[in-house]
């Protein structure tokens, strides 16, 4: 890497343990809303275009991704272990993902229990996102300065607009299904490994992983600013004003490149990146400047195993959906119905369940931090 860490004595902000833990917690309630009637809309993803606080989730578990990197990269290694490491890493994280979808291999048809093909498993996906933009900013942070790593930025953003206009057809840049990005996961992976719930649109699909490294190289930026300051007062507010510059940026943009966290657009980058510049700014000023750390636990038992937390979270609430209770529901189902929508019916009986079950997830969490157990790809 061109610029090298500063040879200050290592230092561990409990802050972008928070942010993160409270990333993933943020993001079990969101994808585990209890069924039975319709989540809170901001709990929710735009079904296309718009902005909701689902929608900021992901991205910030891609910028705190990249904040780690940068406490990772304190002592950088040799380049052929550190490219053995990384390789090695996002190719786990893909793979888990892949599993991760393909569970519990296994489908109830109408002669019982059928292996689930191959053929139809999805490829694409979160952990598999998180995967290649992990190799992809691993590979630039390792050998491009500060300067040369903020062009990067740039060329990812405008390249991948350039592409979604010319290489699209004509009107149909930001189509689900007319633009580059659809056609090109359509070729080479075809429709049965791509999101079935979408008409076979894939919101993780290849070409919007570009757009996303931004996003990871954005939290390493910011970890590395929050590293090398000895005035971390000073640095928090020139963060929030450089989240706020990118709020605007962001919203400026979005009349010619729509915000679309689907279709993971530039406008959609800039804006999500501005928000969680902000709110790190934010926490690092109640953790580390003023010393707030009453109830920081709960989110760094989160943010210390985030990869163990997020697998248990998909995985279990699928595991336990298998179990039938009544004709028509799994476990997670009726509970969400019977109970939690009887206690309080709406959105409200969702957000209930949901949440009943991220602490469920959180306890988890608790067991390993205790056992002092960490799942490292």
């Amino acid at each position: 890497m061109t610029d090298t860490i500063g040879s200050a004595a290592p230092r561990r902000f409990t802050a972008l343990d928070v942010f993160r833990g409270i990333t993933i917690f943020l993001m079990i309630l969101v994808n585990t809303a209890g069924p039975g009637a319709p989540a809170y809309a901001e709990l929710v993803h735009a079904k296309w275009f718009g902005f909701t606080l689902a929608d900021a989730i992901f991205p910030s578990f891609l910028f705190a991704m990249g904040n780690a990197m940068s406490f990772a990269m304190r002592k950088p290694l040799p380049a052929r272990p550190y490219l053995v490491r990384l390789f090695r890493r996002g190719a786990t994280i893909f793979v888990l993902g892949f599993l991760m979808y393909w569970f519990p291999f296994v489908a109830h048809g109408e002669a019982g229990w059928e292996p689930i093909p191959f053929a139809l498993t999805r490829v694409p996906g979160v952990l598999q996102r998180i995967a290649l933009c992990y190799i992809a900013a691993g590979v630039l942070v390792r050998w491009l300065s500060v300067r040369q790593i903020l062009v990067a930025c740039a060329t990812l953003l405008l390249g991948y607009w350039a592409m979604l206009v010319f290489l699209s057809a004509p009107g149909m840049a930001y189509d689900k299904f007319g633009t580059i990005g659809t056609h090109l996961d359509l070729w080479l992976l075809g429709p049965g490994h791509l999101y079935k719930k979408d008409g076979g649109f894939d919101p993780e699909g290849l070409l919007g992983t570009l757009p996303a490294i931004v996003n990871v190289l954005a939290g390493y930026l910011a970890g590395r600013a929050v590293q090398r300051d000895a005035d971390l007062s000073r640095t928090v507010r020139v963060m929030a004003l450089i989240g706020v510059a990118l709020v605007v940026a962001g919203l400026a943009w979005s009349p010619w490149f729509p915000i679309a966290k689907k279709l993971w657009t530039g406008s959609y980058v800039l804006l999500t990146t501005g928000i969680d510049c902000i709110a790190l700014a934010g926490v690092i000023q109640l953790v580390e400047v003023s010393g707030f750390r009453r109830g920081t636990r709960f989110f760094v038992i989160l943010g210390r195993n985030p990869l163990a937390i997020y697998l248990f979270s998909e995985l279990f609430v699928t595991a336990i959906n298998l179990i039938p209770v009544g004709p028509d529901h799994g476990l997670y189902d009726w509970v969400g119905i019977e109970i939690f929508q009887r206690i309080a019916p709406g959105a409200l009986g969702s957000l209930a369940c949901a949440l009943a079950y991220t602490m469920l997830c959180w306890a988890m969490g608790w067991w390993m931090d205790r056992k002092g157990l960490v799942l490292k790809a």
